[in-house]
């Protein structure tokens, strides 16, 4: 008698996280701004502000966020972002994600980056997000024109 309600509480532990999709909604990911924050003789340094919004009745926690940025077409670079941002129920937060590019990778980029105001982009990847239901990786990809603040 005692073995039935271990294997209840097995397959709940076990299919909850599956069954996730269906009571919850994906957040959206939408590139706010991008900064330059440094610029040496080899390296830019660009800081991207991505708006996370998450369209549940309960929070989300971001644990970790894998992306790749495109200007005009070509990548600019890759990133990892580990850090656990939580989210509160229908509301957005701001998530700051550096990216590091040396001027070899930029190639003719480097004058679109640094000259111009308005930049077309795309941002791709992954997130890891954590609920009280289980985990899930959800990908995204944003891609329009953004002005850059200098």
């Amino acid at each position: 008698m005692k073995t039935i309600p271990k294997i209840v509480a097995v397959g709940i532990f076990v299919f909850l996280p599956s069954c996730l999709s269906f009571f919850w909604e994906k957040p959206t990911f939408t590139l706010k701004e991008i900064a330059v924050t440094r610029i040496s003789s080899q390296e830019i340094n660009l800081l991207f502000g991505i708006e996370v919004q998450n369209p549940n009745r309960f929070a989300l926690k971001l644990r970790a966020l894998e992306y790749a940025v495109y200007f005009n077409d070509q990548e600019a670079g890759k990133g990892r972002l580990e850090k656990e941002v939580e989210i509160a129920p229908s509301s957005s937060a701001l998530v700051q994600v550096p990216l590091q590019a040396d001027f070899k990778s930029l190639g003719n980029l480097l004058g679109t980056v640094i000259f111009s105001q308005n930049l077309p982009y795309k941002i791709e990847g992954a997130a890891i997000i954590k609920t009280s239901l289980g985990s899930a990786t959800v990908p995204f990809s944003k891609s329009g024109e953004i002005k850059i603040r200098k």
